[in-house]
């Protein structure tokens, strides 16, 4: 994981099933263009889309993702859907989180997942995850699944994003194979995938309760949330509801009681501590 890295144009990675993946110097963006490819049937599941640059990086609710080029890591992965239900398919970015954040702390990183899919050192963000449904010719559902990864950058390069943002370098004190980690966290969610199709996502609903150092913290719920780069600490766009995180639930979704006293279970919203 270490070891020194080959040239980006030199990398052998595959997707699912040993996919060749398609490799970018620059793009806009991996997302974009695994959603392009998907729906004019130019892939299938399992495909695997990286850059070494991206100029259009996002994230949830259209915020930047800084890119910079030689650094850090920017995929798509194309995730098959059989087998598994509609109900269930928002589950998938929670075990992608919580099995990612096994190899991070294989590494020697002591990273934890903050509901319901970022991963953190302490209360900052190196990892994020984006996934939208995308619909092949045919109409066959696929999960298109954006990662950004900072990998070898320097916490710095990120102050103007006015956020808690660090990476895997600062974390471990190490420069990092990005070629090596990427092998690792794909083959770790097919992995993981075929678990999820078998047993549903309790395993790792106890193996975050087991890691997470939120439960019983407090936080704020934002649901509906349109927050940019430019109004996210204004929230406006948003409702939100301050209180106490009680717990994860067997379902994936959050358990959570409001400062006036509600209990609330949370399918979809962003949590901010």
């Amino acid at each position: 994981m270490f070891s020194p890295e080959n040239k980006f144009s030199d990398w052998n990675v595959c997707g699912f099933n040993n996919q060749k993946a398609q490799i970018f110097e620059n793009l806009e963006s991996t997302h974009s263009l695994m959603k392009e490819q998907a729906r004019a049937g130019l892939v299938q599941p399992g495909a695997l889309i990286v850059a070494n640059c991206q100029v259009a990086g996002r994230g949830r609710h259209e915020r930047t993702w800084a890119s910079p080029a030689n650094k850090n890591l920017y995929f798509n992965l194309l995730l098959p859907l059989d087998g598994i239900p509609p109900a269930s398919f928002a589950q998938i970015t929670q075990i992608a989180a919580l099995t990612f954040s096994e190899v991070f702390q294989a590494m020697g990183a002591n990273v934890t997942v903050k509901w319901p899919n970022d991963i953190l050192f302490e209360k900052s963000k190196f990892c994020g995850i984006l996934a939208e449904i995308v619909f092949l010719p045919g109409a066959k559902p696929a999960l298109n699944m954006g990662v950004g990864i900072n990998v070898n950058s320097d916490p710095s390069e990120y102050e103007f994003l006015g956020r808690a943002v660090t990476t895997l370098k600062a974390i471990t004190g190490k420069s990092i194979n990005r070629e090596v980690l990427l092998r690792g966290l794909v083959a770790s969610l097919e992995r993981a995938l075929g678990q999820f199709k078998a047993f549903g996502i309790s395993p790792w609903v106890q193996a975050w309760r087991k890691m997470d150092k939120f439960i019983g913290a407090r936080g704020t719920v934002v649901v509906n949330n349109h927050c940019t780069d430019e109004n996210h600490n204004s929230g406006e766009g948003a409702t939100k509801k301050s209180g106490c995180i009680l717990d994860m639930q067997p379902d994936g979704s959050l358990l959570f009681k409001t400062d006036d006293g509600e209990t609330l279970t949370v399918y979809s919203a962003d949590l901010e501590i």
